[in-house]
């Protein structure tokens, strides 16, 4: 099977129901534990120390298929965007594009294939928002606007997430 991890979101573990379904559907799947979020911290930092655990981990191999949800989609895209070269295909669930980290004009717009998941009742991420950064960092772009809020249970149930993964 081919090296994939899915990034869970701001509040959640890489035990939650994503990732617990990710592990049964994906043998082989990592879902790690990112640094549990804190009041106390600042996003800033949450986000430099969980992108120094993902390093950590994705240097170890090439061809990843990233798996991110919301905070982890934005840490997904933020990797993709640094390193194209290690990424084969990007599967992000109601990620947090539209934020600074992502700045459009930081980066040039990436070739891998990337598929976006994002609920028309989504009151957390911004579709518009999202939507539109998403058309400028990436070119080969499958986003997929379904009936369903922030979390995506009901999309990520109905996923078929072995041939997503192998892009068929």
């Amino acid at each position: 099977m081919a090296n994939i991890i899915f990034i869970h979101g701001l509040e959640s573990t890489g035990q939650g129901f994503k990732g617990n379904l990710l592990r049964k559907e994906l043998p082989g799947c990592l879902t790690p534990n990112f640094k549990e979020f804190s009041q106390d911290v600042s996003y800033r930092k949450l986000l430099e120390d969980r992108m120094a655990h993902l390093n950590s981990i994705l240097k170890k191999k090439e061809a990843w298929i990233i798996i991110g949800s919301s905070f982890g989609g934005m840490m997904a895209a933020l990797y993709s965007c640094q390193f194209p070269e290690k990424v084969e295909r990007l599967i992000l669930l109601a990620p947090a594009l539209a934020v600074p980290y992502l700045d459009p004009n930081k980066f040039s717009p990436i070739d891998i294939p990337v598929i976006i998941y994002h609920g028309k009742h989504d009151k957390i991420i911004s579709l518009k928002a999202n939507r539109s950064r998403a058309e400028k960092l990436f070119l080969n772009l499958k986003y997929n606007v379904v009936e369903d809020d922030h979390m995506l249970h009901s999309t990520v149930k109905s996923i078929d997430w072995k041939k997503l993964v192998k892009g068929t």
